[in-house]
């Protein structure tokens, strides 16, 4: 609950510095370059729908979901404004609960560019065993992620990540370096659901 109220003052006093309304260039590279056949996509912790609605763009059906109402109200009036809302569902909630109505092995993309660094242990313990449930075969999963510098702060280490998420995902792709907006350590994730 904590964690919700933060966040929507960040959204009220539009402190929110994750919210560029760019499509970071790994998720295109993925999408244009790589050429993924498309299908069903989740955005966890979407935002104001910015991913969510560029898939959508390029043939996906991409749910987005996000702790933060005014954030997916945001999300669904740019669907609307980008004529996608046919292709595109945002749901408010806790992306793990929320996770948990969706259909088992039912996406071939899933998509965190920022949410899942601020999760406390067991919570990412939760949000793998999520994924792990909702993802097919085969699909792919992208992460951008925080590590921590210090021993305060959030985040996860890259092998904390790798022993999280395998066996059940085969990572593909791992790039470290330090966020652009915030100065912190950081790293894109790619991997395969096996």
């Amino acid at each position: 609950m904590l964690k919700q109220i933060l966040y929507w003052i960040r959204y009220l006093t539009a402190d929110t510095p994750w919210d560029t309304g760019i499509v970071p260039p790994e998720i295109i590279e993925l999408i244009e370059g790589e050429q993924i056949p498309a299908g069903q996509a989740i955005d966890l912790g979407c935002g104001t729908g910015t991913t969510s609605i560029y898939l959508a763009r390029n043939g996906w059906q991409a749910t987005g979901i996000d702790l933060v109402g005014r954030a997916i109200r945001e999300a669904r009036r740019k669907a609307r404004r980008e004529r996608v809302e046919g292709k595109t569902t945002f749901r408010r909630g806790d992306v793990i609960k929320e996770s948990c109505r969706l259909d088992d092995r039912s996406f071939d993309l899933a998509v965190d560019i920022g949410c899942f660094h601020s999760l406390s242990a067991q919570e990412s313990r939760d949000y793998a065993a999520m994924l792990k449930r909702i993802m097919r075969p085969g699909g792919t999963f992208m992460l951008y992620s925080f590590s921590p510098t210090a021993p305060d702060e959030f985040g996860y280490t890259p092998e904390q990540i790798i022993d999280l998420f395998t066996p059940e995902f085969g990572l593909n792709h791992k790039a470290l370096g330090i966020d652009t907006a915030g100065g912190r350590q950081s790293g894109w994730y790619r991997f395969t659901r096996k």
